[in-house]
């Protein structure tokens, strides 16, 4: 069942999309080379507790899976998602996609960006942009009326029409209360194009997009998911709610 916020929820989930905003971007002047992902994952924690929230993803639990053990996933180069922050140490021309929850006032929030490391190469800057514009080219049609396929579709033909692919194994979803609610949102054109979008929707749109094959793999941590032929992976998020208008970016300053 899809869950409708009224003002007040979504006001509320739009303080915990500051504060995870506030933290990512702190997160953005720390991506140099020679850091460690867990460090990275201190910074995150440590920002978003001094701002009175909770990390989502800390001890989250999936049926047959340990807790998350982290309070970002931090996924390099291949690395799809769900990557765990550990020891290793960022270099020049690498690529990290960083993906974070903010739990603050009983409502989640949930924001994604893919940070180059230095200086990257063209083929993977254009991955990044490329990732970036197709969750914009989905949210052009994130109205009152429309279906959720629209989004979907709007994604998938952007990705490709730049020479690159959409994961199908890991899709958007729904958020508030929960940090997965429904609907699921596929960042391809599937059979199904429903539901259709109404105010009080919030959702979470996140495209995942690879330079090679769409075909993932889950790494022995049983957490982090990587492309199946090595090649980079990129990954843009934002928490948005459907209004009467334009729809509204919670995880976005100003």
């Amino acid at each position: 069942m899809v869950v409708i916020k009224n003002e007040k929820q979504i006001d509320r989930m739009r303080k915990s999309g500051e504060v995870l905003a506030l933290v990512m971007a702190e997160l953005e002047k720390n991506v140099l080379p020679g850091i460690k992902t867990i460090e990275l994952d201190r910074i995150a924690e440590d920002a978003i507790r001094k701002h009175g929230g909770e990390p989502s993803f800390k001890g989250y639990k999936v049926p047959g899976l340990p807790s998350f053990p982290a309070s970002i996933c931090a996924s390099i180069n291949d690395e799809v998602v769900h990557g765990i922050p550990d020891s290793r140490i960022l270099s020049e021309g690498d690529i990290i996609s960083i993906d974070m929850g903010v739990f603050l006032g009983g409502y989640h929030a949930d924001a994604a960006r893919t940070f180059p490391v230095g200086s990257v190469s063209e083929e993977a800057q254009k991955l990044i942009t490329v990732t970036q514009e197709s969750f914009y080219k989905g949210i052009s049609l994130c109205l009152a009326g429309k279906m959720l396929g629209d989004i979907s579709e709007a994604i998938q033909v952007y990705v490709e029409t730049n020479g690159l692919t959409v994961v199908r194994d890991f899709v958007g979803h729904g958020i508030g209360q929960k940090m997965h609610e429904e609907p699921q949102i596929p960042n391809y054109k599937t059979e199904r194009r429903g539901p259709r979008l109404s105010k009080g929707m919030t959702l979470a749109i996140e495209p995942m997009v690879n330079i090679g094959t769409y075909d993932v793999k889950i790494l022995k941590n049983r957490w982090t998911v990587a492309t199946k032929d090595g090649k980079l992976s990129a990954h843009y998020e934002n928490t948005i709610a459907i209004t009467d208008n334009e729809p509204l970016i919670l995880t976005k300053l100003g």
